[in-house]
């Protein structure tokens, strides 16, 4: 069970600030979901988390500073599932994924038969064990995002970032995806931080919501109170529709802002 802290923590590029000083904390268990309009600083703050760009404040797992970890140590506590992974098209969808094993494997050591079970396990779970002998590079866009998710759920880590992870999943795969990790951080106190563009997804997935605006933070908590149609439509810029089921899942529908002829 295992905590993600933010304080105060911005990230710049160059002169711009793409994420102006965040302050939350992920509880152990927990899934904080960021949303907001392209630009907003999402995927900024979970590169910050995984090391990928520089940052001001801190970011501290369990109350320890995240840069006082080394990377091998940070591999084995952070698993990432970038937007825009990079994939070897000549590397077997299994060798991919066995690659989450890494931070476990030792100096000069192999993978173990427990490790290559996991991964048979995690594929067969996101229903891509056909895949396993599939050169990347033969697989299509989805097919291929799945496999990322695998790998970064065979990490085994306890926080696992997500930015847009089901962008080019149709709706099954995406569905399967997300209850898979849901369950995963049920079961074993995984603790989530994810970046979505599918405010209904992000919703009926996550614990709360943080809405990011031109790098600040807007607006956070539950859905039903941040998914609201006149905050979408003050920082999005769009005509929504917002429903809540009786099972108190809120729906985001857009509505034309025309009327059909």
């Amino acid at each position: 069970m295992t905590s993600l802290s933010f304080a105060g923590v911005s990230v710049a590029y160059e002169k711009a600030t793409a994420v102006h000083p965040f302050t939350d904390t992920v509880r152990p268990g927990e899934w904080l979901c960021l949303i907001g309009p392209n630009g907003a600083g999402k995927s900024s703050l979970l590169r910050s988390v995984a090391g990928l760009v520089k940052y001001s404040g801190q970011i501290l797992i369990d109350g320890t500073p995240l840069d006082l970890r080394s990377t091998r140590r940070r591999a084995s506590l952070v698993a990432h599932v970038p937007q825009a992974p990079s994939i070897p098209d000549d590397m077997t969808a299994f060798e991919y994924v066995l690659l989450g094993r890494n931070p476990y494997v030792t100096y000069f050591g192999r993978e173990t038969a427990s490790d290559r079970d996991l991964v048979r396990n995690v594929l067969d779970r996101l229903d891509v064990a056909e895949f396993a002998d599939r050169r990347l590079g033969t697989l299509s866009g989805g097919e291929r995002q799945r496999i990322v998710i695998a790998r970064a759920l065979a990490q085994e880590a306890p926080i696992l970032l997500l930015d847009e992870p089901t962008s080019a999943l149709d709706i099954g795969h995406q569905q399967q995806a997300l209850e898979l990790v849901d369950r995963l951080r049920r079961e074993h106190g995984l603790t989530v931080l994810s970046a979505m563009h599918d405010l209904t997804l992000a919703g009926l997935y996550s614990d709360r919501l943080a809405l990011l605006h031109q790098g600040h933070c807007v607006s956070s908590g539950p859905a039903e109170h941040v998914l609201r149609a006149e905050t979408l439509s003050e920082f999005y810029g769009v005509s929504v529709s917002v429903h809540r089921d009786p099972d108190g899942t809120v729906v985001v529908v857009p509505r034309r802002t025309m009327p059909l002829a």
